[in-house]
């Protein structure tokens, strides 16, 4: 008799459901009412494009205009020997010393030359039209974020014969406003003529090169007696360590004295690309945490009718043996299911709007990868929490009471 028992307790004990049952059974739910599915995970995918949206675009526009604020020179430093007499002369191989410190890109030199440049050999020695001659290394141009308006700049093949780029107000003192194939312009410099292969646009970094004749580092060894020292030497580094440069950059150009040469501050432009940085983030954050409260407020109410209108249901299974933890277990799944349908969709509806817009604007296209992957684990989460109320009243269904409604 024991054993009878025993068997019979055996028999009716709970069936427990795999994973596998539970995901079809909440799929069922979804594919037996797939207008209702339909709409409920629109509401959820309005809310995920819409946050894509409001966190794209503003990201792109941030791009934009950090991207202008860095051509501005958030990130460079100038260093110079500082007024005196004598005067400090930098080490020929400042620039080399300079790239070597952790944090710096980059860097770049110039060097003044004393040599006067003229029209032609025969206008008057002194008149040199109040514009410097500047040694250069080939790398300036980027160094500066500079552009070439007309011709090319100087590179490792032009920089070692006689040839010059002229500065944007330099080349207009000189009369030689354009680059025209077949006619070549000169200068004369210290009883030699230099071949223009160049015209800067106007550069706002460094006012000092729009009024320069620019000459190849190893041509003005060879043709202007330049002794190889620089004058100025331009350093960019990383953003966050640009204070810590400008530190040991006196120090590391001359280390006997390091206050004989003087160091720029960090660009204004920097504590505003900064303050940008952390207003938008801030922004983006509460723009995405308002558009998934949205897109949760309407999975739970969709859950919760559901539940109201499938009581019935309910009640059919909780008679045919079906337990609470079955019910709990549907209904959590098919919340779960449909926000995360939505998120797929409102993920890419709100990726293409994003980089739509930004092509139009001309932009780069920056989608934030914390609001893509946000976007789709917010909505399973949202899902999740949203759907945890109505499952559990649903489960709190009777049969008979569940049965009984009309």
């Amino acid at each position: 008799m024991s054993g009878a028992n025993h068997r019979t307790r055996t028999d009716f004990r709970p069936v427990r459901l795999g994973f596998g049952d539970v995901l079809r059974l909440g799929l069922l739910g979804i594919t037996a009412r797939r207008f209702r599915a339909a709409l409920s995970a629109l509401g959820i995918a309005i809310g995920i494009a819409t946050m894509i949206v409001v966190t794209g675009i503003p990201a792109t526009s941030q791009r934009a205009l950090l991207d202008e604020l860095t051509a501005l020179g958030t990130n460079m430093l100038r260093a110079e020997p500082a007024p005196g007499d004598p005067p400090v002369k930098l080490s020929t191989d400042a620039v080399a010393r300079v790239a070597r410190i952790g944090p710096v890109t980059s860097a770049a030199a110039v060097a003044n030359t004393h040599t006067v440049v003229r029209r032609s050999d025969r206008a008057p020695r002194s008149d040199g039209s109040g514009l410097s001659v500047l040694a250069s290394t080939t790398n300036l141009l980027a160094q500066l974020n500079g552009s070439v308006g007309a011709g090319r700049f100087l590179d490792a093949s032009t920089s070692r014969f006689p040839t010059v780029v002229l500065g944007y107000v330099a080349a207009s003192r000189l009369g030689i406003d354009r680059l025209t194939p077949g006619r070549t312009p000169q200068v004369y410099i210290r009883q030699t003529w230099f071949t223009v292969i160049g015209i800067l646009e106007p550069m706002p970094l460094a006012a000092d090169i729009e009024r320069s004749v620019l000459v190849g580092w190893d041509a003005a060894r060879t043709w202007l007696a330049f002794d190889g020292r620089p004058t100025v030497v331009y350093a960019k580094a990383r953003e966050n360590a640009i204070e810590d440069v400008r530190a040991v950059l006196a120090p590391t150009l001359y280390p006997e004295l390091p206050g004989m040469v003087q160091v720029s501050r960090p660009s204004d432009a920097l504590a505003a690309k900064r303050a940008t940085q952390n207003n938008f983030s801030a922004l983006l954050l509460g723009l995405a945490g308002v558009a998934l409260l949205v897109g949760g407020i309407g999975v739970a109410n969709t859950m919760f009718i559901s539940v109201l209108e499938r009581r019935r249901e309910i009640g059919l299974r909780r008679a045919l043996g079906a337990t609470r933890a079955h019910i709990r277990s549907q209904f959590l799944t098919e919340a779960v299911a449909l926000s995360a349908l939505g998120g797929l969709a409102g993920t890419a509806i709100g990726a293409a709007v994003a980089a739509g817009y930004a092509l139009y604007q001309d932009w780069h296209v920056v989608i934030p990868s914390i609001a893509v992957l946000g976007g789709l684990a917010g909505a399973v989460v949202v899902g999740a929490v949203a759907g945890l109320y109505p499952s559990i009243r649903a489960s709190r269904l009777t049969p008979t009471e569940a049965l009984a409604t009309t």
